[in-house]
C-alpha cells in the first residue's frame, strides 16, 4: 500500500506544469525539413516556445503576432519555436498553409514535450531567457496580453 502512494505521489509531483523561475525541460524536434531543433542548441537566446495544434482557435489569431515578433526581434537574439501537438501532420500543414509562420515549426505528434511541460492546454507559451529558465508562461492568447509580453521580451533581450 506505500509503495503505491508513493507512486501516486511521484507522478503527480511529474505532472505538474512547468513554470517561471526553473529550468526548461530540454527538447529535440524535428521540423518539417527533417532539421534537429534543440534547447541546448538555443542557449544563449531568448525563446518563445508555444504549443499549439490545428485545431485551435486562439493559435489563429497568434501566428501573425508571432510572425511580428520573430521578425523584430529575431535578429537581436530572439527566437520562437513553434510545437505542434497534432497527431497527423497533415493537418497542421493545412493550418500552416493559412497561417504561414516566419518562425522554426516543429512537431511532436506523440506528445513528449508537452508532457515534460505538463501542457494544460492550447496554446500554452513559456519564455525562456538566455540561460535556459522559463521566466513567464502564458495559457491561451489574449490580445491584451501582447503588449506586455513584448516588453518582457524586449527586457530579457536587454539582459543577455
Amino acid at each position: 500500500m506505500v509503495a503505491l502512494w508513493i507512486m501516486a505521489l511521484t507522478f503527480v509531483a511529474t505532472a505538474v506544469a512547468a513554470g517561471a523561475g526553473e529550468p526548461a525541460p530540454p527538447f529535440a524536434l524535428t521540423t518539417a525539413g527533417g532539421e534537429t531543433i534543440s534547447l541546448a542548441r538555443l542557449r544563449g537566446q531568448v525563446v518563445y516556445l508555444d504549443f499549439w495544434a490545428s485545431w485551435c482557435g486562439p493559435c489563429r489569431r497568434s501566428f501573425p503576432w508571432m510572425n511580428e515578433m520573430q521578425g523584430r526581434y529575431g535578429g537581436s537574439g530572439f527566437t520562437i519555436v513553434a510545437v505542434n501537438v497534432d497527431k497527423k501532420q497533415p493537418d497542421a500543414e493545412r493550418f500552416l498553409q493559412q497561417y504561414p509562420a516566419a518562425f522554426t515549426v516543429v512537431f511532436d505528434p506523440a506528445g513528449a514535450t508537452p508532457a515534460a511541460y505538463a501542457v494544460p492546454g492550447m496554446p500554452t507559451s513559456y519564455l525562456i531567457d538566455a540561460r535556459g529558465n522559463i521566466v513567464q508562461v502564458e495559457q491561451g492568447f489574449l490580445d491584451d496580453r501582447r503588449a506586455a509580453l513584448e516588453v518582457r521580451i524586449r527586457s530579457l533581450l536587454g539582459n543577455r
